[in-house]
């Protein structure tokens, strides 16, 4: 893919996919259906072993073959983005290589954060920049505190969107006014994206190009729809889609985690299978307030 037709795709909704598991084996077949269901909702393209694709419970070998099945049917025209960010730069650097060798367009590269302290805003430039130097493929930022307890501030953004090989950054908090200054502070081709479907139409409001949605992977029409409104200028509609979305967006992501995606999955039609320990299924209760949630959308 182009670095203009990456550009545009970052200009929509792409879908942070999970990994489905079956018996604790990753069902590569289900991978495949859901995939190729995605790609008539309207949207831009795909982030495949992200967070949300449980990167971290996946060995090597199941690594590369994951991104065999999915670059197989995703089509050359959406963008085929991989989770990347071991926690030295010369792994991470590594584990980039092994991704564009497998026909990544791009990589989503997660903030070092074990040795948190030591992980300034000056270490997270250095790092990123010498990532970016060595990729083959073009990078964005992931900033995701939740899950690292790391920010990448907005002037850090700033200062890295200078290079040519870093085209954008995913912001998974709820941190409008920072977002607000992130996009202030950056060129109008750089990416600004958030990760946050509780605050999906706030970030559009703000300024975001586009976004990675866990939430979108269930209801993906939705998510596109309410960019779509926004973009006509129907905001009345987009406000009113994401007050269905926001209750949604809570649930598979903070509250009841990759497991409660997985059973929204399930529930929409979709293979979201089980979880690896430790992650856990939701209980019957999270199962049903899952349910009821997706019938009002």
């Amino acid at each position: 893919m182009t670095n203009a037709a990456l550009e545009q795709n970052l200009r929509g909704i792409l879908l942070p996919i999970t990994t489905p598991f079956s018996s604790d084996v990753v069902d590569h077949a289900a991978m495949r259906s859901n995939i190729d269901r995605w790609a008539t909702t309207g949207i831009n393209g795909y982030v495949v072993l992200g967070s949300t694709g449980e990167r971290v419970h996946v060995d090597e070998r199941e690594y590369l073959e994951v991104l065999e099945t999915t670059r197989e049917v995703v089509p050359g025209s959406m963008a085929f983005i991989v989770g990347a960010g071991q926690q030295s730069t010369m792994g991470t650097i590594k584990e980039i290589e092994r991704a564009a060798a497998a026909g990544a367009d791009a990589v989503l590269v997660i903030t070092p954060h074990f040795y948190r302290s030591a992980i300034t805003q000056e270490a997270l430039v250095n790092f990123y920049r010498s990532v970016a130097d060595a990729a083959p493929v073009p990078l964005l930022l992931y900033s995701m505190p939740p899950l690292t307890g790391i920010k990448i501030e907005p002037e850090t953004i700033a200062r890295l969107s200078e290079h040519p090989n870093i085209v954008g950054v995913k912001d998974s908090s709820n941190d409008i006014a920072g977002f607000s200054e992130t996009v202030r502070l950056c060129p109008s081709d750089f990416a600004v994206m958030t990760g946050n479907g509780t605050v999906f139409l706030d970030a559009l409001q703000a300024g975001a190009t586009g976004a990675i949605l866990a939430v979108g992977c269930v209801v993906p029409e939705i998510c596109v729809e309410i960019f779509r409104a926004f973009k006509a200028g129907e905001l009345e509609r987009a406000a009113m889609l994401q007050s269905k979305l926001t209750p949604l967006a809570a649930a598979v992501t903070t509250r009841f985690g990759i497991g409660g995606l997985k059973a929204a999955l399930d529930l929409a039609g979709y293979r979201g299978g089980s979880v690896r320990a430790p992650l856990q299924p939701p209980d019957d209760s999270a199962r049903t307030e899952i349910a009821t949630l997706l019938e009002s959308l």
